[in-house]
């Protein structure tokens, strides 16, 4: 349970503090204005931030266990090594976002818009990616085994060294993505 009140933590927000480090787990944070706060390392297990404005907030390092962000805007945001495994990001906008080794293993991404986000070295195995947008997103190294992307827009993509393994690609569109040293065994088209 977050350490702070709804209020409470909008009143920071709106005081420009940060809430890096602080324990927000369960907070009830939909349809607001997170625009560029501070999270790092927060604790934001079961939160809800659906509809929320994360743009350009930073996020490395927090533990978003089974968030639901659903609709949120995450552009530009910074997730490097945040924790997403089971997080529904359903419909969100992570276009320019970093993900860099982020852990997203069964996360939901149905419909996200990640045009150029960098998910280098991700954990994204088992991730539902139907009907994304990643076109040309970074994706190099990244755990896609098992991955769910049907009907994704992975064009231009780097998935160099990616490991698609299991992956379920049919319909997806690939046109000019870079699969340099990926392994494509098993994949389901």
């Amino acid at each position: 349970m977050a350490e702070l009140t709804r209020e409470e933590i909008l009143a920071r927000v709106r005081r420009g503090q940060s809430l890096a480090g602080m324990d927000l787990s369960e907070a009830d944070l939909s349809y607001e204005d997170l625009r560029g706060v501070d999270l790092r390392d927060a604790n934001l297990t079961d939160a809800h931030l659906q509809n929320a404005n994360l743009e350009r907030a930073d996020l490395r390092g927090a533990n978003l266990t089974r968030a639901f962000l659903f609709g949120a805007n995450l552009n530009r945001a910074r997730l490097d090594g945040a924790i997403m495994t089971d997080a529904n990001l359903q419909d969100t906008n992570l276009e320019v976002a970093s993900a860099v080794r982020a852990e997203m293993s069964r996360c939901a991404l149905f419909g996200a818009h990640g045009a150029k986000a960098n998910f280098q070295g991700a954990n994204l195995s088992e991730a539902r990616l139907k009907r994304a947008s990643l076109k040309g997103a970074n994706l190099a190294g990244a755990n896609l085994k098992g991955a769910h992307l049907e009907r994704a827009d992975l064009s231009g993509a780097d998935l160099r060294n990616a490991d698609m393994r299991g992956a379920h690609v049919a319909h997806a569109t690939m046109d000019g993505a870079n699969t340099q040293g990926a392994l494509t065994q098993d994949l389901h088209t």
